[in-house]
């Protein structure tokens, strides 16, 4: 069994106490911190001995969501969907891996599949990935999303933009604006997820592309595998990144270091960025992201090799290298995520909600003052491979799985 590192009670504790100081710059007060702990809900062994750099950083205590809600299933009729996102009428517009969007009421009615996206590289993990809205949605009707695109010398992670049209049935002048260069001839880690900022640029994930012969790029700042990158809305490197004076760089990129970036989304009280990438064998991480930091991989993990070997001599830990703000070993398999920042649940504020493949269920992290105090798992009985979620405009989680499921989560 897993062994908790000596003082790690104590320190939960202090983490726990001292959010009773949290103000409104802080991620939570004293009555958002859970009561209700228990033991860790992970119960499985372990794939590595690796220590904790701090306590509370892994197989956190358990907590239990006291409100009654339940999982709705709205439908069972997607195919493959990947990505999600609200639409300001209380809609939900919808990607399908394999190169086509749906919009869905909130009661789960599907419209037919929407046509004008380019071509898809649809192989293993590629296809077409996350999506959002421009912020003015509702006067210019403008959709982004990440693909899989097949250029010259492989396939890259590509980002479009278009117009759904008003008749919803097609999207107009679909337009790629940006490539994650170079490409690759693989069919993995394409990472995948978008968002707008506050300055009205677009945050997206890129993958290493997974093999040992581009792993090593997601240290490098001249290429844009393994990055968290930051464009306008017409896929220029956006003003203020941290690399943009430096001729050896992207311009675009906004954090390096990571693996596969399948989970983004900002903290609602703090405004910061969040992110989960999937690690190899142990190790998927949610982290903080900072501006031009550094987040390890390949260089140090908690993870190892899916043949057992370990990655970088087994380091876990580097001067100038980012430690995950929390990690699982063994995997869930972690992809899109929200924070939520409703009203219906109020022990639910602010918390992340993830949802994970392998895992099969919402992984629910209360956060506080940046330190996860307490983990829960929702829908575990499904046996659902859980690929994103978002919060509804009536203040409900919506969440698809693989399976073709939407869920309605909440009162």
């Amino acid at each position: 069994m897993y062994k908790i590192l000596p003082g790690f009670i104590t320190s939960v504790a202090l983490v726990l106490s001292m959010s009773a100081c949290a103000d409104g710059n802080g991620s939570a007060t004293a009555a958002d911190v859970p009561k209700n702990d228990t033991t860790p809900v992970e119960t499985k062994e372990p794939n590595t001995n690796y220590k904790p750099a701090f306590a509370g950083q892994t197989r956190i205590a358990g907590v239990k969501t006291k409100t009654a809600y339940q999982g709705k299933v709205l439908t069972s009729e997607l195919n493959a969907p990947w990505g999600i996102v609200s639409m300001p009428d209380g809609r939900f517009l919808i990607t399908e891996k394999k190169g086509q969007m749906r919009i869905a009421t909130a009661d789960g009615k599907l419209s037919d599949p929407i046509t004008g996206i380019p071509a898809v590289v649809y192989r293993s993990q590629g296809g077409l990935l996350g999506l959002t809205i421009d912020p003015d949605f509702t006067k210019n009707r403008m959709v982004y999303w990440v693909f899989s695109e097949g250029i010259s010398g492989g396939n890259v992670t590509a980002v479009a933009k278009g117009r759904l049209s008003n008749d919803e049935k097609t999207i107009e002048n679909a337009t790629v604006i940006y490539r994650a260069l170079p490409a690759y001839k693989g069919t993995l880690h394409y990472g995948g997820r978008i968002l707008f900022d506050k300055s009205g640029n677009l945050v997206v994930s890129t993958g290493e592309r997974s093999d040992l012969e581009t792993r090593p790029q997601a240290q490098w700042l001249s290429s844009a595998l393994g990055k968290v990158v930051r464009i306008t809305k017409d896929g220029k490197p956006a003003a203020g990144n941290p690399f943009a004076n430096d001729p050896n760089a992207k311009p675009e990129i906004f954090s390096y270091g990571h693996r596969n970036v399948q989970g983004l989304a900002w903290h609602p009280v703090t405004g910061e960025l969040w992110e989960n990438e999937f690690g190899p064998r142990g190790g998927d991480e949610v982290n903080l992201v900072k501006i031009g930091k550094n987040y390890g991989w390949p260089s140090i993990t908690y993870g190892i090799e899916y043949g057992g070997g370990r990655i970088s001599g087994g380091k876990t830990q580097e001067q100038g290298m980012e430690q995950p703000v929390y990690y699982w070993d063994p995997v869930v398999s972690p992809s899109g995520m929200t924070f939520y920042s409703g009203n219906a649940i109020p022990e639910w504020k602010n918390n992340l909600f993830i949802a994970c493949l392998s895992g099969s269920h919402i992984a629910r992290l209360v956060i506080v003052n940046n330190k996860v105090v307490g983990e829960e798992r929702l829908l575990s009985k499904e046996g659902q491979r859980f690929r994103d979620i978002t919060q509804g405009r009536d203040g409900a989680l919506y969440a698809i799985s693989e399976g073709g499921r939407l869920y309605r989560i909440g009162k």
